[in-house]
């Protein structure tokens, strides 16, 4: 299937496609506000016969949205420049598509519970001996793009692309890995929102003969170091609400739950919600 688009409307940000079947609100522009709810979302989920739309926006922007028919599934404190909180807010085409299977349902709420017991509990992860972790740069766009297509049968940005790695390397994204023997291991990045002060940790990827050793741990580390020296001051993630491991991972590390986003992202080959976490690292 076709990736989705990332493109500019009025003079925000907006990724939308049949992929995530979906409009997604990225970085709103406040000269967009009220136009870019009715308008230009709204529009463009009627155009295309979205299921779905989704915003991350500003607590003064997050009333506009709610008169419109837009649910509150997620609050981040302090999300942009550590002062006011993000919200993360949902509209639905399709009854279907806000609807979570009761077992799956279930599931979310299991791992949640399990994470609580274990926030803010990270022992150091193995020393990194023998492995290099760094800064991936442009040379390195193919073996990214390689272990993410190996790792992530779908996922919503198409980072299986060496063209787009380079790309958004040159924009906002910086590209994280671990290698022993000149081989990629293990990947992740940050989104970086320099205006808002707040970075998006995501795209963790560990080749799967590597898994269990602690290597997401040590990148996410390695991350926050590096953003906080840049002067970001709050970090969030959007992750797998099934999937209990990237959950226990941000848990560990300090971050706290704030909400689910129901059906969000077509990730490993379906649709899945998606918890958000945040963590001050200033």
């Amino acid at each position: 299937m076709k990736n989705d688009v990332v493109c500019t409307i009025g003079n925000s940000l907006i990724q939308h496609g049949k992929l995530n079947d979906r409009v997604y609100l990225m970085k709103l522009s406040p000269d967009d506000i009220p136009v870019i709810v009715m308008e230009m979302i709204d529009g463009i989920a009627e155009k295309y016969e979205y299921s779905k739309s989704f915003a991350k926006v500003p607590g003064d922007a997050a009333d506009t949205f709610a008169k419109n028919g837009y649910k509150i599934e997620a609050v981040a404190p302090e999300l942009f420049n550590g002062k006011s909180d993000g919200y993360f807010l949902s509209k639905y085409y399709s009854p279907g598509r806000e609807e979570i299977e009761a077992s799956c349902k279930d599931e979310i709420e299991r791992i949640l519970r399990d994470t609580e017991k274990i926030r803010d509990t990270r022992t150091p992860d193995k020393d990194g001996k023998d492995l290099e972790i760094r800064i991936a740069g442009e040379e390195d766009a193919d073996a990214l793009a390689g272990l993410y297509g190996q790792v992530f049968e779908s996922y919503p940005f198409p980072i299986h692309d060496p063209g787009y790695i380079r790309q958004t390397m040159n924009e906002n994204i910086r590209y994280f890995g671990i290698w022993k023997d000149d081989m990629l291991l293990a990947a992740s990045s940050c989104e970086t929102d320099i205006s808002g002060l707040n970075v998006e940790m995501t795209d963790f990827a560990v080749s799967p003969e590597c898994r269990g050793n602690g290597y997401a741990g040590l990148l996410l580390e390695v991350m926050e170091n590096e953003m906080k020296k840049d002067g970001f001051i709050t970090s969030y993630t959007i992750a797998r609400a099934a999937h209990e491991p990237v959950n226990r991972l941000f848990a560990r590390s300090g971050y706290k739950y704030c909400g689910t986003l129901k059906n969000n992202t077509n990730i490993c080959g379906s649709f899945e919600s998606m918890n958000v976490w945040y963590k001050k690292i200033d």
